[in-house]
């Protein structure tokens, strides 16, 4: 996906930049955050997260999508690894 077709050009520049979070809301910095943690320290997630990210703005339906999709990414991720799958070339 060519991310310059999808968002504003100011957006694109920011996300690409050594700060990309830079172009976040405070719930999507929150979400992106709790992203990282249930991918590297799952065990650690406890509803104190969910409560601060309700609280940075994230709704129970944000809240859902990010988890689901930081699941999907890291369960598809130990899949291809465990498999020996070796990346396309683009």
């Amino acid at each position: 996906m060519d991310l310059r077709a999808e968002a504003p050009a100011d957006k694109v520049e920011t996300l690409v930049s050594a700060d990309p979070s830079a172009a976040l809301d405070d719930a999507q910095r929150a979400l992106l955050d709790y992203a990282r943690k249930l991918t590297l320290t799952p065990a650690s997630c406890c509803r104190e997260d969910i409560d601060a990210l309700r609280a940075a703005g994230a709704d129970d339906t944000m809240i859902h999508a990010a988890v689901q999709v930081a699941a999907y990414f890291n369960y598809i991720n130990r899949v291809a690894d465990g498999l020996g799958v070796e990346p396309e070339s683009e």
